[in-house]
């Protein structure tokens, strides 16, 4: 098992909550992302910076992960396609994506998009707060728990 960290978007207040559970369990850890991103020096991590274009992180992503891994991704289109090959996603606000919910997760992802581009003035998200970070601090533990066992 190992984790791959879409690094383009990555909240600041997750990096010291990952470089803590990396360096803890030893896990080996790729950050993947189009500019020099990084969350922090451990002998576990690898990063790799992919030329710039549409997807391009996406699809190293893809080609890296495989079944039991974790990817960390805000990205739902990312996240469908490592659920399809066994991998499960977590988003920065600490949901999991899983092959119960991730096909619900892209359908709402693409209405959404479709109302946005037929000019309907819609909420964003909420900012990214600790209370986000103190989530998805609690899902990572939760999976790496399970893991062990």
């Amino acid at each position: 098992m190992k984790i791959l960290i879409d690094g383009d978007a990555l909240p600041n207040l997750l990096k010291p909550i990952l470089i803590k559970a990396i360096n803890r369990e030893e896990i080996k850890t790729i950050v993947v992302s189009n500019k020099k991103v990084s969350i922090g020096k451990s002998l576990y991590i690898e990063y790799i910076v992919v030329p710039l274009g549409l997807d391009v992180a996406d699809r190293k992503i893809v080609e890296l992960a495989s079944e039991k891994d974790l990817v960390i991704t805000a990205d739902i289109p990312l996240a469908n396609s490592i659920v399809e090959i066994g991998a499960t996603g977590l988003d920065h606000r600490g949901e999991l994506f899983t092959s119960e919910n991730i096909k619900q997760l892209l359908v709402m992802r693409n209405l959404m998009a479709e109302i946005r581009d037929s000019g309907e003035i819609l909420k964003g998200t909420s900012p990214f707060s600790s209370k986000n970070a103190e989530k998805f601090a609690n899902q990572l533990n939760a999976f790496l728990q399970k893991r062990r066992r």
